[in-house]
């Protein structure tokens, strides 16, 4: 192997280990909601459907269903996808809120999501 060709794995490889340790790992939403004390403030990536959705003025509430579960999502800077749309959300567990007059026991709270 050239010097050149082992320079470029080593940075290909350093900067696959320093992305993948900065995601955190992606939880079904059955696992999430069978102990949901476990996860309270963890930060924890959810993927699936979106179900519902609510909002207005950049902020709302969503319902993702990743097949094991459903699971709604509070957004309070990336808007409301619509219904039926992919996504991927990383977020902070969190218990006991209200979101226009309505309580939710057990939601994410987002913090950055894909399409």
């Amino acid at each position: 192997m050239t010097k050149r060709a082992r320079v470029v794995l080593s940075t290909c490889v350093i900067f696959l280990a320093i992305t993948l340790t900065g995601c955190p790992p992606r939880k079904s939403i059955a696992d999430i909601m069978r102990d949901p004390s476990r996860y309270v403030n963890e930060e924890v990536t959810i993927a699936g459907r979106v179900t519902r959705s609510f909002g207005a003025l950049g902020r709302g509430i969503f319902e993702v269903d990743d097949g094991t579960g459903r699971m709604w999502v509070l957004s309070e800077q990336y808007g409301v996808p619509g219904q039926g749309a992919k996504v991927a959300v990383t977020g902070r567990v969190i218990q006991g809120i209200t979101f226009a007059g309505q309580n939710f026991a057990t939601v994410l709270r987002e913090t950055r999501r894909r399409t």
